[in-house]
């Protein structure tokens, strides 16, 4: 169900991964933000922004993991936007992106994953009939990562960011030469709009966050990756055993980029 969440903005929570869309009204239809997850939830989705009059005009991408690439006809055929290097890397892992999609989110149209249309690469806004958004590029978690930032909210989608129930994940699989590095420039990226009114955050999984609580998150990713690069124990309520949020592969992810820290970052 969409939960609105400032004047132009809704956000709908998927039952996999705690995994959220969002939508953001315009004058002349709906932006729709990694529309997921499974094929029944597209479908739901699109019958509830029928049901409230709202078309979508323009899709968008935060980066090129399958479960932010995914669409249903039911949306329509509205471009569906992402970065020059998310695309391109959306391009070179797409037979990958599909069998995910497919095992993991039954009902989805494979044929509709990842099909996304590069913006300009200079591009810090995007071009549609509805309020101020504002795209913010970075390399952190994956190739070609943005996030979006409406400003007449304060509203700032986050992407894989940020979020309550994840710690940050590092982009340890497509190459990049120095992910930690990458994953702290993302954030101080992201931090800029600290000072131009942001208000909430949505994070591609977990919980909105709103008025302090948006800082608390920076605080907490920024205190998990000065203590992942240490040989002590990491203590962060994320990594819990008994959390009901997805121990048996958040847990085996931390422990492989702390490896990776430690060896590359110096201990």
């Amino acid at each position: 169900m969409l939960v609105q969440v400032s004047e132009h903005c809704w956000v709908r929570q998927s039952s996999f991964c705690q995994s959220n869309t969002v939508v953001v009204r315009g004058d002349g239809g709906v932006l729709v933000v990694d529309p997921g997850v499974t094929g029944a939830e597209l479908r739901s989705l699109a019958e509830e922004l029928r049901s409230l009059g709202f078309s979508p005009v323009v899709g968008f991408s935060t980066h090129p993991h399958w479960d932010h690439m995914l669409w249903s006809r039911e949306l329509g055929d509205p471009p569906r936007l992402a970065t020059v290097d998310a695309v391109a890397h959306a391009r070179a892992s797409l037979t990958d992106a599909r069998e995910k999609a497919g095992r993991l989110a039954p009902g989805n149209d494979l044929a509709l994953v990842g099909l996304l249309d590069a913006l300009p690469r200079d591009a810090d806004s995007l071009d549609w009939p509805g309020p101020d958004v504002h795209v913010l590029h970075h390399r952190g978690h994956a190739p070609g990562h943005a996030a979006l930032f409406v400003p007449a909210d304060g509203v700032l989608v986050a992407g894989d960011m940020l979020s309550d129930v994840e710690v940050p994940l590092l982009d340890l699989k497509s190459g990049a030469t120095d992910p930690l590095a990458d994953y702290e420039q993302g954030l101080d990226v992201l931090e800029q709009v600290l000072d131009q009114g942001c208000r909430a955050l949505v994070p591609g999984h977990g919980a909105v966050a709103a008025d302090e609580g948006v800082r608390s998150r920076f605080h907490a990713d920024r205190a998990y990756l000065d203590a992942v690069r240490r040989p002590s124990p990491v203590r962060d309520h994320r990594l819990d055993p008994g959390a009901d949020y997805g121990p048996d592969w958040l847990i085996p992810e931390h422990e492989a980029q702390r490896s990776w820290c430690l060896a590359h970052d110096g201990g």
